[in-house]
């Protein structure tokens, strides 16, 4: 069979978690990304983090080695543009809770960027920032309450760290939505416009997501019927992918972006699909067993943690415990 890189036209790449952490690219990345260039595949680099204009996040690929143009770089602030887009004139003011890139994204659509409902604005829009208090959210929060469109750039709980995982925008929306007893509109990943967005602008035909996240990554391409590819390099582990349920299975798992050199069978994940290279699995009650099949298979590699996706995801329900115990049997340590 053909790498990832032969069958899909574009990687529609999230970064945190997958390109980088922090100020340092994940190992691998650099090299893996150029290779596939050098395999024609294009790049899309596809982020929920709306703190940053694509051009700030262009500078920083390629300070840590990654080749990317601005052009190239998608965010959640663009998606939830597009949607204001839809529905307000421009020309018109909306007040911001967030960063530059929320600004930056609502001046590409010749939206009036302000920060005070004293402004009169016609809607808000929300998205993660360092720099958002308590003020910034009070703000928010007054316009919301008083009936204005209320867009939020993404819902995720947290953002991974060099110190492990610190609050996301989904915590911060969490304070607009409790004290404003409303919900917002969603434009960032899982929802359809993130999508919609980062294949628009990058022209993919035949997009491969890849991702480190189930329930943003994975569940937006599910939702959008495109192929996954899970890279174990940020926010989920081997526990949570093996119990994930089916609108959070990814088409493929690599442990990082090297993945995109393999073939579609080496990385293929599929209830059933439970012996894979050198490894066999088999829910017995409420046990999973992980045995080689093989010579020479590794511990802790990804065929056995394949082998117990396929296996576990075919069968009714199977005790984290169980599952935790297996894998830690295979080689593969809990974070």
């Amino acid at each position: 069979m053909s790498e990832l890189t032969r069958i899909y036209d574009v990687a529609l790449l999230d970064l945190d978690g997958v390109v980088y952490i922090g100020e340092h690219p994940v190992d691998h990345a650099p090299e893996a990304l150029s290779s596939a260039r050098d395999a024609g595949m294009k790049l899309a680099f596809v982020t929920n983090n709306a703190s940053r204009p694509p051009e700030v996040v262009a500078e920083h690929l390629v300070d840590i080695g990654v080749q990317a143009a601005p052009s190239e770089v998608v965010t959640s602030a663009q998606a939830a543009a597009r949607v204001l887009a839809e529905k307000l004139e421009p020309g018109t003011k909306v007040l911001v809770v967030g960063g530059a890139g929320l600004e930056a994204a609502l001046q590409e659509r010749e939206f009036r960027p302000v920060r005070h409902l004293a402004d009169e604005p016609a809607a808000v829009v929300q998205g993660f920032d360092p720099s958002v208090d308590w003020y910034s959210l009070a703000e928010g929060s007054y316009a919301v309450a008083s009936g204005l469109l209320w867009v939020a750039t993404n819902v995720d709980a947290t953002i991974p760290t060099p110190r492990g995982r610190a609050p996301g925008n989904g915590a911060l929306v969490d304070a607009v939505r409790t004290a404003s007893g409303r919900d917002p509109v969603v434009a960032g990943k899982p929802e359809p416009p993130m999508h919609r967005e980062a294949i628009a602008r990058s022209g993919a035909r035949r997009p491969l997501v890849v991702g480190d996240r189930l329930d943003t990554d994975i569940e937006g391409a599910n939702a959008a019927g495109a192929d996954s590819l899970l890279v174990l390099t940020g926010v989920t582990d081997a526990v949570e992918l093996v119990l994930a349920p089916p609108r959070l299975r990814p088409t493929f798992v690599g442990a990082d972006l090297r993945a995109l050199h393999h073939t579609a069978e080496a990385l293929s994940v599929a209830a059933g699909q439970n012996a894979t290279g050198g490894w066999h699995a088999v829910v017995d009650g409420d046990e999973l067993r992980l045995s080689r099949q093989v010579p020479g298979a590794q511990n802790g590699d990804i065929d056995a943690l394949r082998a117990a996706c396929g296996a576990v995801w075919a069968a009714e329900s199977v005790p984290p415990s169980a599952v935790r115990a297996a894998l830690a049997g295979a080689g593969w340590a809990e974070r």
